[in-house]
């Protein structure tokens, strides 16, 4: 595997770390590549969460410029494929995984990596990390599922607001406004970040699986629709190994031991 992607697997679940810290870990087509092989091994692997970071002083800085110097061109880029070929399969597979997926921000998240993280089900931040929707320095939209997340997080005012200034926000006002779970002081964020990965790992895998589908088809949904909905995934749900194992270790008063199915 590529190391501008680092992988270390534990017992049940796996952390991912994207790794070109002297490039603010900015992506490029193979570290695209890697992060995804690294999400579709895990599944293989049916691992029960997964942590992703970055290496070094930030997260992500979004795509890498360095190839992208009009002055070296001979042509505009086609930056539509470069969504429909990268970055946009990268939000649909984090979104399918069937577990919960941790993004621990530890420092500047911007433009595309910033809408990285806000694909992941749970964002913890380092006090020190900013949120940027840098695409308005560059003249172009917020992508990786920015223009979806941002309104749905935060509302439609707050979200043109930092897609159109690139205003800079805080872990502190992040979490304060919604847009993310947590912020962590710094030397925190990776013990909690792993401590919550590790747990999602020993809970029932099968629930969380639903919960998340659930929650990410509700805004397509009728009310009755989703009632629907979530009859038919309690039927399931009622019907597998770890609701009987959280009933029965609940009655009997004791911590309970769920086999991810």
């Amino acid at each position: 595997m590529s190391d501008v992607i680092l992988v270390k697997v534990h017992e049940n679940w796996t952390e991912i770390t994207l790794n070109r810290p002297e490039r603010l870990n900015s992506f490029t087509p193979e570290m695209h590549l890697a992060l995804r092989a690294a999400l579709e091994d895990a599944q293989q692997r049916k691992v029960r969460s997964v942590l992703l970071t970055g290496a070094g002083r930030g997260f992500c800085a979004g795509q890498d410029l360095g190839d992208r110097d009009p002055s070296k061109m001979t042509s505009p880029p086609d930056l539509g494929e470069t969504v429909r070929t990268y970055y946009g399969p990268l939000v649909k597979q984090i979104r399918a995984l069937p577990f919960p997926v941790v993004c621990a921000v530890n420092g500047v998240a911007a433009g595309a990596g910033a809408n990285l993280a806000l694909a992941c089900d749970m964002v913890l931040a380092a006090d020190s990390a900013k949120f940027i929707q840098s695409f308005a320095k560059v003249g172009l939209i917020p992508d990786t599922g920015g223009s979806w997340h941002l309104p749905r997080l935060l509302g439609e005012a707050r979200a043109k607001g930092l897609a159109l200034t690139a205003t800079p926000l805080s872990a502190q006002k992040a979490e304060e406004w919604g847009l993310i779970w947590k912020a962590l002081p710094d030397a925190e964020l990776m013990d909690e970040a792993r401590a919550i990965t590790a747990n999602f790992a020993q809970g029932p895998t099968l629930g969380f699986s639903l919960t998340k589908q659930a929650i990410q088809q509700s805004g397509q949904n009728t009310l009755d629709d989703h009632l629907e909905l979530e009859a038919g995934m309690m039927k399931t749900c009622g019907e597998s190994a770890d609701y009987a194992e959280g009933v029965s270790s609940f009655l009997q008063k004791r911590a309970p031991v769920f086999k991810g199915a």
